[in-house]
């Protein structure tokens, strides 16, 4: 039986965020290939709208059992799969939404923009104080309106964009592989920033460490997807 796309994901996500070494270029672009030929109906998403509920119960075949992307009305995530190593889950925002600028910590994280479109901003640390917060100096990495279909990006712990935010400019949805997970055990808590930026550095910010926004509300949705099954064979 041919495999679905989410399940050539995971084994490829697992084979590479599993093994001791550490991923070669090649193998992350691999990986984000195969992210790339994902639509929001392989993880369970109609992204049509012929839907008028957050769960659709219309009786065509592409819209029957699949959740409503464009009928939230909260930011959602949608959680597929995590483990030690690697985690996946699609985020949906409605319009106007925002998920303000947070950071990855020691992660690598591949994205792709399902449907819709966003506008992103992002940053990568040059110099950080040490006061004990997260402030210091970041310069801008990105700063772009993003429409589906969008070519998959790819941020590293210290390059790519690794502390972003998302506005949704119409609803949409991001798919994440995130390795590894966040975890506050093992130091990888989710920080938020403010940012200011600096009139006299054009693409330079001094990006301030806060507490989460309270404003911030995220909820939950089941995956309906096609189910993963583990892998534990799969080789490069």
């Amino acid at each position: 039986m041919e495999k679905s796309k989410i399940q050539m994901l995971y084994d490829a996500s697992h084979a590479l965020f599993s093994q001791k070494e550490l991923p070669t270029f090649q193998q992350i672009h691999y990986v984000k290939d195969l992210l790339d030929k994902i639509e929001a109906i392989d993880v369970g998403i109609d992204d049509l709208g012929m839907c008028d509920s957050p769960v659709s119960d219309a009786s065509g075949d592409n819209s029957k059992g699949l959740l409503c992307g464009k009928s939230f009305s909260e930011i959602t995530y949608i959680h597929i799969h995590e483990c030690d190593n690697f985690s996946m889950g699609v985020f949906c925002l409605p319009a106007g939404k925002v998920f303000p600028l947070h950071d990855h910590p020691e992660m690598t994280v591949l994205s792709k923009l399902l449907y819709g479109s966003a506008y992103v901003k992002a940053y990568d640390w040059i110099a950080l104080d040490c006061s004990g917060t997260q402030t210091g100096l970041g310069g801008k990495v990105v700063d772009e309106v993003m429409k589906a279909p969008h070519e998959p990006s790819i941020l590293f712990p210290r390059s790519g964009g690794n502390i972003h935010s998302f506005t949704a400019l119409t609803p949409c949805a991001i798919l994440d592989v995130l390795s590894p997970p966040y975890s506050e055990d093992f130091g990888r808590p989710s920080t938020y920033f403010s940012d200011i930026p600096i009139p006299s550095l054009h693409g330079y910010a001094i990006l301030e460490e806060k507490p989460m926004p309270s404003d911030l509300v995220v909820r939950g949705a089941p995956y309906i997807g096609p189910p993963i099954v583990p892998a534990n064979e799969y080789q490069f």
